[in-house]
């Protein structure tokens, strides 16, 4: 049985914070930490696509519990974020990922990137951008990501946000974005945060990745770094996560049995351990 995301349930520090981008755009951020002085590292967690902030729940209140402060936040027009005056572009998010960290100070965090968020981490560490302590990447890639116009209309038309607003229609529909045996619980949060984002970002998120191959430039990141794919992920096949620890010159891969493509989800013991060999 896989983990549900929960709010955080730790004791803990919350501070509700944003941080506004160079073009305009508005940032939602969450910064939590144990009570007292956080005595582990910072991670930055960055979700994918047509996701939020509540998809890291059970991983943020599990870093925490491990003494790490935690900074969540919304992609731009994602959630609570407000998109900016740049076209939404992988190139754009690696500044808006940079933007969060310049904003909570956290040069040396350790950032765990899924999906479209793992592209944002690859675009930020591949612009020459500071060394991060860490890379933790989950059902990610680097390139063949041509999302073809059929899905990307999918994704915008209003027939299908229709579909995704009754509950059992929505988690049919993106049953192949979770393992077979994922927490039907789990299933229903993940439809409820696709359903919450506009079909104009979505729509615009799919497309964005288009023509992407940041391999070449990821020979010279040199950030330790774990990939992490679901053996049953059928949205980012893992042999494009192999390939990014590939092009990484100081990553290893590993593939998850019986999970799919919602690692936050499916997998946050995972996760976590992934943070906890790199810090």
């Amino acid at each position: 049985m896989t983990a549900v995301a929960t709010a955080p349930v730790a004791e803990t520090a919350v501070a509700e914070t944003a941080a506004y981008t160079s073009d305009g755009g508005l940032l939602a951020l969450t910064v939590l930490a144990p009570l007292g002085t956080p005595s582990g590292t910072t991670v930055v967690l960055s979700h994918g696509w047509a996701a939020s902030r509540r998809v890291w729940g059970t991983v943020a209140d599990r870093l925490i519990r491990e003494g790490h402060r935690v900074v969540l936040y919304d992609q731009r027009g994602h959630g609570a974020s407000v998109p900016g005056r740049e076209p939404f572009g992988i190139a754009r998010l690696g500044e808006d990922l940079g933007t969060v960290i310049d904003r909570v100070d956290a040069p040396d965090a350790v950032v765990v990137g899924h999906s479209g968020g793992g592209f944002a981490a690859l675009s930020y560490v591949s612009s020459g951008a500071r060394a991060l302590k860490g890379l933790v990447l989950l059902g990610t890639a680097a390139h063949g990501q041509d999302t073809p116009d059929g899905e990307v209309r999918m994704m915008g038309s209003a027939l299908f946000s229709r579909a995704l607003s009754r509950p059992a229609l929505g988690r049919r529909l993106l049953g192949q974005t979770m393992g077979k045996r994922a927490d039907p619980r789990a299933m229903e949060v993940n439809r409820q945060m696709f359903a919450a984002v506009s079909p104009r970002v979505r729509a615009d998120a799919f497309r964005s990745s288009r023509g992407m191959d940041l391999r070449e430039a990821l020979g010279n990141v040199r950030v330790p770094a774990v990939v992490l794919a679901g053996e049953g992920d059928r949205v980012i096949a893992p042999a494009l996560g192999r390939a990014v620890a590939d092009a990484l010159p100081e990553a290893r891969f590993e593939e998850l049995g019986s999970v799919g493509h919602m690692l936050p989800l499916e997998a946050p013991g995972a996760v976590v351990r992934a943070v906890r060999e790199l810090v």
